[in-house]
């Protein structure tokens, strides 16, 4: 594991299974964002990189693609395994060559929530890239950059690294300008199709209205889909 991969490992593990699993952030707003931008995956060789505790691996499956998870966390893969039977579900670093995904063999990567914890980005975009056939599409989401400069302050040109607490656990990430992540998106060899800034979805307001209308103020996600080039 390299220094600055923070893979939810142990306690940090089960506490995001549980967090994701529970009606909220993860389930009525930046997931439901992330699987419409996906659109019929039916029949394609998809990609789960970060697949968590494979919400969107079974989504996946049972829409009939042919689903890779990629997990760096122990604990999270085989929470993977168990809600996504259907998917081959890899441990495996993020930080580190996808060696086991051939070159140019699948037709989409998704990726959410978990690009700002890997601590080279253009080189993880540049693996993504190799996998996929021409023309394949990349879905991605991420915190929005101006919720974290809301909530850290400072400068918003500050890409540092950060600390954060959920629960009874902490995760680490860096800070990002949403110029930087488009940048890099578009000289991984992309082309920008849809950049969405997620609101929650309506059944949140009957699990927690407040909630609901704080999400519904300010961006506390991003997320985008693009197309390979070249």
């Amino acid at each position: 594991m390299t220094d600055r991969n923070r893979a939810y490992h142990g306690l940090a593990g089960e506490t995001f299974a549980a967090r994701a699993e529970a009606p909220g952030l993860n389930s009525l707003h930046e997931r439901p964002a992330v699987v419409a931008l996906i659109g019929d995956a039916a029949g394609q060789d998809v990609a789960d990189l970060g697949c968590g505790a494979g919400h969107l691996a079974a989504i996946l499956s049972s829409a009939g693609a042919s689903v890779t998870g990629v997990e760096g966390s122990e604990v999270l893969a085989g929470i993977a395994r168990e809600a996504a039977p259907a998917a081959t579900i890899v441990r495996h670093d993020l930080d580190t060559p996808l060696d086991f995904l051939a070159d140019e063999s699948q037709d989409g990567v998704v990726c959410a929530l978990v690009i700002h914890h890997l601590s080279d980005r253009p080189r993880f975009l540049s693996e993504v890239r190799r996998i996929l056939r021409p023309g394949g599409w990349l879905v991605l989401s991420s915190t929005h950059p101006t919720a974290d400069w809301r909530y850290f302050g400072g400068s918003y040109y500050d890409e540092r690294w950060v600390t954060r607490s959920f629960g009874e656990a902490t995760m680490e990430y860096q800070l990002m300008t949403m110029g930087t992540l488009l940048n890099e998106v578009a000289d991984a060899g992309f082309v920008l199709e849809r950049l969405v800034e997620p609101q929650p979805a309506e059944a949140l307001r009957a699990v927690d209205a407040e909630k609901y209308e704080r999400l519904n103020s300010a961006p506390i996600f991003v997320a985008l889909r693009a197309r390979a080039v070249g």
